[in-house]
């Protein structure tokens, strides 16, 4: 399954879809970000989601993580 799969499949059942599984796609298009600020903010906001030790908080910290989905789907 590609990577746009992947984002499509999580958008259309987001609440299904575990925050390890969003945060590693996150990590799979950071690259793609070319602002050095984006890439910053995306590293710290992941460790930190991973920090988190309860996983209801983990989902929705994830999930305001969404919007860079569509701006990777929306070609950058």
């Amino acid at each position: 399954m590609s990577l746009e799969e992947k984002i499509k499949q999580i958008r259309n059942d987001v609440n299904a879809a575990p925050s390890e599984q969003i945060l590693e796609i996150i990590e799979q298009i950071q690259p793609q970000f070319r602002s050095e600020l984006t890439l910053e903010y995306l590293k710290g906001k992941i460790q930190k989601i991973k920090d988190i030790s309860e996983e209801s908080e983990r989902k929705k910290q994830s999930l305001t993580l969404l919007p860079y989905f569509d701006w990777y789907l929306q070609g950058l």
